[in-house]
């Protein structure tokens, strides 16, 4: 990397780090996950209905939170590949791939750097899903309802920033 990248890199403020994917060191855990979506038809306190937008919302019990589906780097697993995995795991959607979405640093409940890196998804099919000790509650919300669950603030990032890519 080029002295000049890297200063630049470095005199960005936090978020815009963030965005870029840029971290100080190479973190100690690589998690990746998806905001999975699907079109809808929503209707108002009218009874005027609309188009509209869902995503899938998981409950993790250990930590009593609603997030996005995400996990850890298997040995030998890319980003993309853990992704999909996990979102199949969590879920049991199948998804595609969509448009890479804003990374993710923060401390683990360990102290240790994390990077999770978040793809917008489509479902392309449904397997057999579970609850279970990890995730014991999924659902579809609107992208407002999404917004008033998320435990987060960097998944209502997340969620603010598919809102922006969708239109």
């Amino acid at each position: 990397m080029s002295s000049r990248r890297k200063q630049n890199e470095t005199q960005q403020r936090p978020a815009e780090r963030e965005e870029a994917g840029v971290v100080d060191d190479e973190p100690q855990v690589r998690a990746a996950g998806g905001v999975v979506w699907r079109e809808t038809v929503v209707a108002d306190e009218h009874g005027h209905s609309r188009p509209g937008v869902e995503i899938v919302l998981v409950h993790r019990p250990r930590y009593d939170d609603w997030s996005f589906p995400k996990g850890k780097l298997d040995k030998g697993e890319t980003f993309e590949q853990a992704a999909v995995r996990e979102v199949a795991e969590e879920t049991g959607l199948v998804c595609d791939l969509g448009p890479e979405l804003p990374s993710t640093t923060y401390l683990d409940s360990k102290g240790r750097s994390k990077l999770v890196r978040y793809w917008s998804m489509r479902v392309v099919a449904v397997e057999p899903w579970q609850a279970n000790d990890e995730i014991d509650d999924r659902r579809w919300a609107t992208l407002d309802d999404a917004r008033g669950a998320l435990t987060y603030a960097h998944d209502r990032l997340l969620l603010e920033r598919l809102r922006g890519q969708l239109g």
